[in-house]
């Protein structure tokens, strides 16, 4: 005969908990399931509200590819976004380095000011920056889409925030060993910050990968376009078609899914501060 498991007063008072858990998650995760069942069904499909995967994903492909240049999009995107997150981790990081482990009165003085640029919106900086990369020539490059981004406040702050746990110690001895400066950050300082780096890197390569506003003005020549860009011209007709927006949709957010879930336990450890 089989004893009957009791419950605890503690499970009990637990399951309230998992019971809004499992409603928070189901919330958060059915955004993503219409989106691949709109991915598959006729844009009829999807006004009727239509929630089962369908039998159009390969139709509803072939009308993207053919109305938009989807690969160039897609290897645009890439490529600004690699090269903002590989230019912005290294000056960022390197700013940050510098404020903590040089301190001074004087560092803290235009540290405060980069702070208060993060109070400025982006908006108000439009038009001087489209002037400014106009006059240096950088319409439609990859360069004119990442300068105005390679160096933010944020990053500088967060850089800064964690090299307070670095160990100093580390730094003082390889001075006695005749280390320079730079192989001290190269071969001490990122081997050690890589969580930090990781975080950084989700944050920069998400943010360069889904900016639209300041790409659609510095990038006028339709082959220089992003997925944001691509996604907004599908949405932009008389008559939308929903199933292939949302293919578009779907093929827009898989690389940012893969880059965050590649790296998110070192996204979050980085997050918290910690330092390997």
């Amino acid at each position: 005969m089989t004893k009957k498991r009791k419950v605890s007063g503690t499970q009990k008072r637990l399951i309230p908990s998992y019971i809004f858990l499992i409603i928070v998650s189901f919330i958060s995760v059915f955004p993503f399931y219409w989106m691949i069942s709109a991915a598959t069904n006729t844009t009829v499909e999807v006004a009727r509200g239509k929630l089962s995967i369908g039998t159009h994903a390969l139709e509803n492909f072939q009308k993207l590819t053919a109305s938009q240049d989807l690969w160039g999009a897609l290897g645009n995107s890439f490529l600004y976004a690699l090269v903002q997150t590989i230019v912005a981790l290294f000056i960022c990081s390197l700013a940050g380095y510098g404020f903590e482990l040089y301190h001074d009165k004087n560092k803290d003085r235009v540290f405060n000011i980069l702070l208060l640029a993060m109070m400025v919106p982006q908006v108000a900086t439009m038009i001087p920056l489209f002037k400014m990369i106009s006059k240096m020539k950088l319409l439609n490059t990859v360069w004119g889409f990442i300068l105005p981004a390679i160096s933010t406040p944020f990053l500088i702050m967060m850089f800064r925030q964690n090299s307070r746990n670095f160990p100093v110690d580390i730094m003082e001895a390889a001075r006695i060993d005749g280390l320079s400066e730079f192989k001290i950050f190269f071969k001490m300082y990122m081997p050690i910050m890589k969580s930090t780096y990781a975080a950084a890197a989700v944050i920069t390569f998400m943010n360069a990968w889904n900016a639209y506003l300041w790409p659609k003005v510095v990038m006028t020549d339709n082959r220089a376009q992003t997925m944001p860009m691509l996604i907004a011209n599908l949405a932009a007709g008389y008559t939308v078609d929903y199933g292939v927006l949302m293919m578009g949709v779907l093929f827009c957010s898989i690389p940012t899914m893969i880059v965050f879930f590649v790296l998110q336990k070192q996204f979050a450890e980085g997050i918290t501060g910690a330092v390997k």
